[in-house]
């Protein structure tokens, strides 16, 4: 990763991540586990991974902020994965989900 993208008058942002997309990885894999008959390709499983942030509200946050609470619960963002899975599966390589 270009270390100079990510930074502004020499502070780096590297750190700073949607809080998001950990939660989403960390429940991805057992989503998928749902649906035996699929076997997504890797370019899907990104596709799924996308699509689930996109329709996820952004959280933001930098290194070692303190989260009191998470507006998003596991349970909405295991809905919105499933809503991915579903879509890339009925639409598989498509540009628009």
């Amino acid at each position: 990763m270009n270390n100079e993208a990510y930074s502004v008058r020499g502070t780096s942002l590297q750190d700073v991540r949607n809080k998001n997309e950990l939660r989403v990885i960390s429940l991805l894999s057992d989503i998928l586990d749902e649906y035996p008959d699929y076997s997504p390709t890797p370019l899907e499983i990104q596709d799924i991974y996308a699509l689930a942030l996109n329709l996820t509200p952004a959280r933001y946050v930098q290194s070692y902020s303190f989260v009191i609470r998470e507006p998003v619960t596991d349970e909405q963002l295991q809905q919105v994965i499933r809503r991915a899975v579903d879509r890339v599966r009925s639409h598989p390589k498509s540009d628009e989900y």
